[in-house]
């Protein structure tokens, strides 16, 4: 999608600003909410035109890795860690509105077709580090799963705390949205999500679901951790 400068102030001048619909926290007033859903569903349409990201440039940034000094995240109050004494081998369950719904272990997800990405990843926050990533696109699993006509959203669920985050379909299916188990050549640890995280480059980083054990696709959206809190559901970069 190709778009003049013209074009982008003025559709960007549609954009209801952020600050009306992004309180940390808070969906603000009860008055109010209908109106910011209102507007966060404007919003969301504009985006998507916006954002189709059906060019995006998928070659290695200039930039350096951020290595060790790549943020970390969790809402656990200490770094969520897969005990497999406690809770057998971990493994990712695909479920929801598919024909063969399944289970992955880590090595069966290793098997399955694989890419690596050096991408930027964008935090709401307003930074971004490079990473190069590793693992198995979404749209692979949802091909071995085989969905269903009704699917339209994707829920990742993690064993942090509960936390998890919806997506529309078209991105989570996007060729750069992966189930990422490696990291910079390495197995993800668990300080970055592992033994699998989400990761995708066509949105803000927390949409992407870190230390993940289930994938469900479903006919309407759920939210998730932080949308539910007045986080913006779409955010895409």
């Amino acid at each position: 999608m190709t778009m003049d400068r013209r074009q982008f102030l003025r559709v960007g001048a549609l954009l209801v600003p952020a600050t009306y619909l992004a309180a940390c926290d808070s969906e603000g007033p009860a008055s109010a909410r209908p109106v910011l859903r209102r507007a966060e569903r404007w919003n969301e349409r504009i985006e998507r035109k916006l954002q189709r990201h059906t060019s995006i440039d998928i070659s290695s940034p200039k930039a350096a890795l951020a290595g060790d000094d790549f943020p970390k995240y969790y809402i656990s109050d200490h770094v969520p860690v897969w005990d497999a004494r406690v809770r057998g081998p971990w493994s990712l369950e695909v479920r929801g509105l598919v024909r063969k719904p399944r289970r992955f272990t880590l090595d069966e997800l290793t098997k399955l077709p694989s890419v690596t990405y050096r991408l930027d990843h964008y935090c709401v926050e307003g930074w971004t580090a490079v990473a190069t990533w590793t693992g198995v696109r979404v749209s692979e699993l949802a091909r071995v799963v085989e969905l269903l006509p009704d699917v339209h959203y994707v829920d990742f669920q993690s064993f942090d705390d509960g936390y998890h985050e919806s997506w529309d379909l078209e991105s989570a299916t996007h060729p750069q949205s992966l189930i990422a188990y490696g990291m910079d050549g390495d197995f993800l640890g668990p300080a970055h999500g592992g033994p699998a995280r989400m990761y995708s480059p066509v949105k803000l980083g927390y949409k992407s679901t870190k230390y993940l054990t289930r994938v469900v696709f479903l006919p309407e959206r759920n939210g998730g951790y932080w949308s539910d809190q007045g986080y913006e559901w779409y955010a895409g970069t």
